[in-house]
């Protein structure tokens, strides 16, 4: 099937600006007719919590502060002048005044595209997540020989 339109991303952070990229290149895939796979992983996984903001997710006291430090799509910081916390709210409003999909849009319109999201198994173990804790469109919880073998015969991006 080497001839199949496929982008598999591994989604490794949790930065707003890197998930922008991860969610751009996912909705442009797909809308013009690309199978897309989402491997989301350790920091990655913080986008696809159902808790969205400051909560301790979890089982076991570090997982739970990772939760707590974490925060979620919405307190997603960026990954360079991140200014404690203001240079997220600062794209979101250039985003909506350029006329650009937010963060949280391109999200919306992964799910609407029927991109493929899925959990990294390993991550997920030691962090101490369940595959209840993320949003419904998580197809599965993978291992990375799962994934790769589900990623064969397309383009890989890890961001």
């Amino acid at each position: 099937m080497a001839n199949e339109k496929k982008l598999s991303i591994i989604a490794f952070s949790g930065d707003f600006d890197k998930l922008t990229a991860v969610f751009t290149l996912a909705t442009g895939a797909a809308a013009v007719g690309y199978e897309v796979n989402l491997f989301f992983t350790f920091w990655g996984l913080d986008a696809i919590k159902i808790k969205q903001g400051r909560s301790p997710v979890g089982k076991g006291f570090l997982p739970k502060v990772f939760g707590v430090m974490m925060g979620g799509l919405k307190a997603s910081p960026v990954s360079r002048l991140n200014f404690f916390g203001v240079s997220p709210k600062i794209f979101r409003y250039l985003m909506r005044k350029n006329n650009v999909a937010t963060l949280e849009e391109l999200v919306d319109a992964a799910k609407q595209l029927k991109v493929n999201f899925y959990a990294c198994e390993m991550a997920m173990h030691i962090l101490g997540l369940q595959k209840a804790d993320f949003i419904p469109e998580v197809k599965d919880v993978l291992s990375v020989a799962s994934f790769l073998r589900l990623s064969e015969g397309g383009q890989t991006l890890f961001i």
